[in-house]
């Protein structure tokens, strides 16, 4: 992914609250010359046995995913692949009408990152639905009510049999964080009022990420 510098994030707490927060990846990966590459949207969680927080650049962070063992992607995923996971965070278009300037050009302001690594696969139906049952505990604490998941491991075990899991281990990570750092401060000012005041979620995420940007000019 090619990040102009001024769009790079702040810290590396950026990247690690997108991916907690956006943890539905596109995950790619080459595939053969003849099948060409192979791009699936599945649910990442960081992997609970690693213990201590990200380091900078992610680098060493292991994460796990999981996705239908009837998907090509999944016969041709295989331990030592290389993979690439792409988060997409909260993004909006930008009218030049915020800028209350001319000339102007529209733009769309958004958040990604973009995490390589090595994939190792999961053989083991109890560690695959070790993985089901992680997966479902970390999203049900962020995103869901509470939901106790212990009457429902019966059918878990009968649907983990068509469940292909695997492990990634980070060799990088990008964050692009493109939040008008390019405008004088006041225009992005403007900009992130101008998205704060919107019914829409997805433009109030953004003003928020906004909101952590240094107010200073370009």
């Amino acid at each position: 992914m090619f990040v102009p510098s001024h769009y790079r994030e702040p810290d590396s707490s950026w990247m690690a609250d997108l991916i907690h927060n956006n943890p539905l990846a596109l995950a790619v990966i080459n595939g053969s010359a003849d099948d060409g590459p192979f791009a699936t949207h599945l649910p990442v969680i960081p992997d609970p046995r690693m213990t201590g927080a990200w380091s900078e650049d992610l680098v060493g962070a292991t994460l796990l995913g999981h996705m239908n063992k009837a998907n090509p992607h999944w016969r041709a995923l295989e331990t030592g692949n290389v993979i690439l996971l792409a988060f997409t965070g909260p993004h909006a278009y930008v009218s030049p009408t915020v800028y209350e300037v001319t000339p102007a050009a529209p733009t769309w302001n958004f958040t990604s990152v973009h995490v390589r690594g090595v994939v190792e696969t999961i053989d083991s139906l109890e560690e695959t639905l070790g993985v089901v049952r992680a997966t479902a505990l970390a999203f049900e604490a962020r995103f869901g009510d509470g939901w106790d998941q212990s009457e429902s491991i019966d059918y878990f075990r009968k649907i983990v049999p068509g469940v292909g899991a695997f492990r990634v281990t980070v060799t990088g990570a990008q964050g692009m964080f493109k939040l008008s750092q390019e405008q004088p401060a006041e225009v992005r000012e403007r900009v992130r009022r101008s998205f704060s005041g919107r019914e829409c979620g997805r433009h109030r995420e953004t003003a928020e990420y906004m909101s952590r940007l240094p107010r200073t000019a370009p």
